[in-house]
């Protein structure tokens, strides 16, 4: 009688079974040589322990068994620490323009003017601005990730219910818009296209697609039409440079390195609407 091709032999089940022993055997001897022997060479020259070697070569350390970790006594630049959470939103839409009013006119109105109309080139106008916006500044002030000898220490003096209801009182809601808002725009017209259409080129995104009130940006973007051009071209020249580094994911700074001084000194008269 002929045997059934399909039921094994006990040579076929021997044959298996010292395959899988020996494919055991050798993902075993490869463990031992990969993560202990190896590392065990190695960390002399890292100058590490056996365990912490064979932590590296697992993967569950950072580093190599086998070179010491680099290390560096710079200090790494301090970044934007707001996360617009359900608690950072609700506290937003909490905010009390009547309590931020008399916070400004404790600590805003010297500098930023009545109402956040400032009268100084240097200083930015608060009135109208979007209120995510204000409120990240001063987060950022407050925390160090920007840094001015002035609103630094004013920030550090408030909490964030304040910088909320601060931010409560300027926003668009709050006030009547005066500080901000469309001006008669004359430019040239590789000016208004850059700001309009961007330039891809270069990986320059349209300005307006952001900077304009209601254009469905980051909800931390400022809003620049109608803002100082000195103050606006004095900002991408400090991310142009490093100065200033609190913009997420660098967006502000890699843009301001793709601009030349012609765009940097003309974006800003553009969006004040000034020749």
């Amino acid at each position: 009688m002929a045997e059934d091709p399909a039921v094994p032999t006990q040579s076929d089940k021997r044959w298996r079974r010292w395959t899988i022993i020996a494919v055991l055997a050798f993902l075993a001897l490869g463990a031992v040589l990969g993560f202990l022997v190896l590392p065990n060479f190695q960390r002399e020259n890292a100058q590490l322990g056996l365990w912490t070697a064979m932590c590296r070569a697992l993967g569950v350390e950072s580093g190599s068994p086998a070179y010491r970790q680099p290390t560096s006594s710079a200090r790494a630049s301090p970044v934007s620490r707001v996360e617009w959470g359900p608690d950072i939103l609700r506290l937003l839409d909490q905010g009390e323009p009547a309590q931020g009013a008399r916070i400004a006119a404790q600590t805003c109105v010297v500098c930023h003017g009545e109402g956040g109309v400032s009268a100084t080139p240097d200083l930015p106008s608060l009135n109208g601005q979007a209120a995510a916006a204000i409120y990240k500044q001063l987060d950022d002030y407050r925390s160090g990730a920007r840094t001015h000898p002035l609103m630094t220490p004013v920030a550090q003096k408030l909490q964030s219910v304040d910088l909320a209801n601060v931010a409560a009182y300027f926003g668009a809601a709050a006030l009547p818009r005066q500080g901000l808002g469309p001006r008669d725009q004359a430019a040239d017209p590789s000016i208004v296209r850059l700001a309009s259409e961007g330039d891809s080129a270069r990986h320059i995104p349209s300005c307006n697609s952001c900077h304009v009130n209601g254009a469905g940006g980051p909800i931390e973007t400022p809003i620049l039409t109608g803002q100082d051009h000195q103050y606006l071209q004095r900002q991408l020249l400090a991310f142009r440079t490093g100065g200033r580094k609190n913009d997420v994911y660098r967006r502000m700074r890699a843009i301001a390195s793709a601009l030349t001084d012609k765009e940097i000194e003309q974006l800003p008269r553009y969006y004040q609407g000034v020749r």
